[in-house]
């Protein structure tokens, strides 16, 4: 079959697959749109979360956390609301639901949700704390675009086990990229078919882009400092931290230069001691 071919058959049979993931909860449809509005309040994010029991009760259990060390107990959501701020809530409610869902989704053997969760968790972390640093353009878009930048990986083992299968297979030879070893073998990126992904469920531009070439921010913006750099650096650096998809060797001299490009090099010992206080408390969620 020619290239091209194959290429349009696999990204119409990804494409096609969304349909047969999960159906998001109405929770989790009305957290999404809130990513495109900017006059959400306080009071309507609250009510959201409170209609999802399991959600409020685990929001609560967070902020409650050492990670916050609240003088008190907090007991309400629109009080969890006021003490972390609507982005931090709003982050911290599309994880645990998103991650909810993944649970359900039937995967080909080799695949852990457990994982894909931890790298998806660890590189929003890391993609929220660079944004909080980096003068980047829609810095509140990091967190999700992190947590979701790889979900066009999920979607071609969904879709494509054969396929799949085989670019685990090209991996373990460890010459070649998963970038590259999935262009081989469907034609496609598993970036490109995130910011796809994410296009279809109509989130703000900024945070497809991130997803769509977060292997290559230079092609993003004209080259200008963009979303996408950060979520290449954290997603390198979750790696490098051993929170990866697949196992892969750990490139340090990698991450410090994606780092040193954003300005952070001196800082990210102390980024990293920040990671690792929010990561131990989040990943008890997933």
């Amino acid at each position: 079959m020619p290239a091209e071919t194959a290429s349009t058959r696999c990204r119409d049979q990804s494409m096609a697959s969304l349909d047969r993931l999960p159906p998001f909860s109405p929770i989790l449809n009305r957290l999404l749109a809130t990513m495109a509005k900017d006059d959400v309040s306080f009071a309507n994010l609250a009510e959201l979360i409170e209609k999802d029991t399991v959600l409020a009760g685990n929001v609560l259990r967070l902020v409650n956390s050492a990670l916050y060390s609240f003088q008190g107990t907090v007991n309400s959501v629109r009080h969890a609301v006021a003490i972390l701020g609507l982005n931090k809530l709003r982050n911290v409610a599309l994880s645990m639901s998103i991650s909810r869902m993944w649970t359900q989704v039937r995967t080909p053997p080799g695949w852990s949700v457990a994982c894909f969760n931890m790298h998806s968790v660890a590189t929003a972390v890391l993609a929220d704390l660079l944004s909080q640093q980096v003068d980047v353009p829609y810095p509140e878009g990091g967190f999700v675009a992190g947590l979701l930048h790889d979900i066009g990986k999920l979607v071609i083992a969904v879709s494509l086990p054969a396929e799949y299968a085989t670019i685990v297979e090209l991996l373990k030879q460890g010459d070649r990229t998963a970038t590259e070893c999935e262009l081989e073998v469907t034609g496609m990126s598993h970036a490109e078919l995130s910011g796809a992904v994410l296009a279809r469920w109509n989130l703000p531009e900024p945070i497809q882009e991130a997803a769509r070439f977060h292997h290559s921010p230079e092609e993003a913006a004209g080259g200008d400092l963009h979303l996408s750099h950060l979520v290449r650096a954290a997603d390198q650096l979750a790696n490098d931290l051993g929170h990866c998809v697949l196992p892969r060797p750990a490139n340090p001299e990698v991450t410090s230069e994606y780092l040193e490009a954003l300005g952070m090099g001196a800082e990210a010992p102390a980024m990293l001691q920040q990671f690792e206080l929010e990561f131990v408390e989040l990943k008890r969620y997933f």
